[in-house]
């Protein structure tokens, strides 16, 4: 089991609840070593007195705020803690705000927050239960690790969770930082604007964040594969031209009519095409190339049996799930000339002339 990173005590009114925070994210990042160029020397990085120097062990380093140039007030570990006495072990609750009123931009690191002892585990669930019916998290603020947080507290089905929080402060003015950002004058009746809805309606989805991974991760593991087998490595592919305003509708258009060709309005409908109630689209897509359903599907592939527009956008709509490398892969097989400096939407275009070909 983990160790709390943190231990004290959440106050709620009254209600003092011993606890201890836990780390609810870890990092899967690929880690590198710096070597010296041509050699397998590792780099070190070292600790030193920049006017002698010489190595400093961690013992003998203390925390210095600088006046004036060369000029510091050395503060001790001791000193910091004793300026918020008892405030470094509570968490007191000082309010409850409604959680969308909360903006994004301001959270920070999740925490999960645990009893410490099943002795308080029915405190611990009396008040997971009260956050999670009202809709609501708890404020507070957190000295830890020599710094003061503002934090929320929130209940998810099985925890308490705590996020620290930026403060207001920390947080920029968009208007200051991005540059060229447009009014707000979108008319609520335009019809790029309804196109645009109806776009995000087809793509809309449940959330499941089990259907992510961090393909950038993998991408560095098997270049780091093929260079160790001596292998070929494949680029990825530059990001698409922007989208022209004048070519605006007509880009939202062929988003729509492209999401709908994928399998659908939304990821319910798409997730209930694999079986029960929504798989009779894919039994007229299955018989439609023979038997009594061929018919219907010459007609809708234009006469040219699975060779039509329709076929082709098909094909090319599920080839646009693939990474790159899979498409080079397919591309090696059908051996489509010139891949190997192909885009990624030439090599979709590539693979689905050639599949119209087949």
């Amino acid at each position: 089991m983990a160790r709390p990173i943190w231990t004290g005590v959440l106050t709620f009114g009254l209600v003092t609840l011993p606890v201890g925070l836990y780390t609810a994210t870890q990092d899967h990042t690929v880690h590198f070593h710096q070597l010296q160029r041509g050699t397998s020397d590792r780099i070190r990085n070292k600790r030193v007195n920049e006017r002698t120097g010489k190595e400093v062990g961690g013992d003998r380093i203390v925390k210095g705020y600088e006046l004036d140039e060369g000029e510091y007030v050395v503060v001790e570990p001791e000193e910091l803690e004793e300026i918020a006495p008892g405030r470094s072990k509570v968490i007191d609750l000082a309010g409850f705000v409604d959680l969308h009123r909360v903006e994004p931009v301001y959270f920070d690191r999740t925490y999960y927050v645990g009893p410490r002892g099943k002795e308080y585990a029915q405190v611990y669930e009396l008040m997971r239960a009260a956050l999670d019916r009202s809709g609501k998290a708890g404020i507070a603020t957190l000295t830890m690790r020599g710094k003061e947080y503002l934090t929320a507290l929130r209940a998810q089905p099985d925890v308490l969770v705590l996020h620290t929080l930026h403060w207001a402060d920390e947080v920029r003015d968009p208007a200051d930082v991005v540059p060229e950002l447009p009014e707000r004058h979108a008319k609520a009746d335009s019809k790029e604007l309804r196109t645009a809805e109806r776009l995000i309606d087809a793509l809309s989805i449940d959330w499941d964040p089990h259907d992510y991974r961090d393909t950038y991760e993998e991408r560095v593991k098997r270049l780091v594969a093929a260079k160790r087998e001596g292998e070929e490595v494949v680029g990825e592919p530059q990001p698409p031209e922007a989208t022209n305003v004048i070519d605006l509708m007509e880009a939202l258009s062929r988003s729509v009519e492209q999401s709908r060709s994928r399998g659908g309005t939304g990821g319910k409908q798409g997730k209930r095409s694999e079986g029960g109630e929504g798989s009779k689209g894919g039994e007229v897509g299955k018989g439609s190339g023979a038997g009594s359903g061929g018919e219907e599907g010459k007609r809708r592939d234009g006469g040219h049996g699975g060779r039509g527009p329709a076929a082709r956008r098909e094909r090319s709509g599920a080839l646009a799930s693939l990474s790159k490398a899979e498409l080079y892969e397919r591309a090696s097989a059908a051996d489509v000339p010139g891949r190997s400096k192909m885009t990624r939407e030439q090599l979709i275009e590539a693979l689905t002339r050639a599949g119209a070909a087949a």
